[in-house]
């Protein structure tokens, strides 16, 4: 069962009572207090940290995946450490939506397929990846964008850390932004589109620490992959999508580094 229509036959009924409603409800707050929704306030805050300081916004620097240890072993751990919280959030997503009925293939995790999954997350890569890369540069150039330094790590291991590492981000945002929230918000009879911008507002909150143009870029990336999700119940080709615009940008900015004037 593929299809966004057959999965709609059988997708659960929004909330009948008020006590399921409230559970509902909870469960949101307390997965967004320990996930990215106090990513969000965390990003805000920076955000603000960055206006006040000298130089404003287009001043600071931010490192994506800084190096955590002196020690290139104690490093490794670190990032690993990072990774599996990442996975975590992904994990506890799939849990609490397999607990109440919602398996892994109606949320769209059905074994990938090419021309389902893989040809739609390259197009999604290259439809929000380009230009998100052209609206970073602009912002930065304006001011209104931090630097942003994707892979700062600088030991023998740092590439496949930073492939993992991209995996990880998209497994987290994109079953918990999408899939989870978008899912939960639908059984509180939601709108499709209240529902989406929901999900769009919180993707661009985490990335505010970016600057506004790292937030703006993430709420229109939000709002394409949540409304594919919505039309597709395809979920593979925004994990696709997503990691590979990660990838792309740790180890592009790694091999790029000092060789091009354009990349700040």
């Amino acid at each position: 069962m593929d299809s966004a229509a057959e999965t709609s036959a059988i997708w659960p009924a929004p909330a009948s009572n008020e006590r399921e409603r409230r559970g509902i409800r909870l469960e949101i707050a307390v997965v967004l207090v320990v996930t990215f929704g106090l990513s969000g306030a965390n990003a805000a805050l920076s955000l603000l940290e960055s206006a006040l300081s000298p130089g404003g916004v287009g001043g600071q620097t931010i490192a994506l995946n800084p190096s955590r240890a002196a020690q290139s072993v104690i490093d490794l751990l670190f990032q690993l450490l990072s990774v599996a919280r990442l996975l975590g959030w992904a994990a506890l997503g799939i849990y609490l939506l397999w607990r109440s009925g919602i398996g892994p293939r109606m949320i769209g995790l059905a074994r990938p397929r090419w021309r389902s999954d893989v040809l739609p997350g390259l197009a999604l890569a290259a439809v929000i990846g380009i230009p998100g890369l052209g609206l970073y540069l602009v912002a930065h150039a304006l001011g209104v964008s931090v630097t942003i330094v994707p892979g700062s790590l600088d030991h023998w291991w740092r590439l496949p850390m930073l492939v993992l590492s991209a995996w990880a981000n998209s497994a987290a945002e994109e079953v918990l932004v999408v899939a989870w929230l978008i899912t939960r918000l639908r059984q509180l009879g939601w709108t499709e589109n209240r529902s989406l911008l929901a999900s769009a507002l919180l993707r661009g909150s985490y990335h505010l620490y970016q600057g506004v143009g790292g937030g703006l870029g993430n709420l229109v990336m939000g709002l394409v992959f949540g409304r594919y999700w919505q039309r597709t119940n395809r979920l593979w080709p925004l994990l696709l999508a997503h990691a590979l615009i990660d990838t792309i940008a740790y180890l592009g900015y790694s091999i790029l580094r000092g060789h091009v004037s354009w990349l700040p």
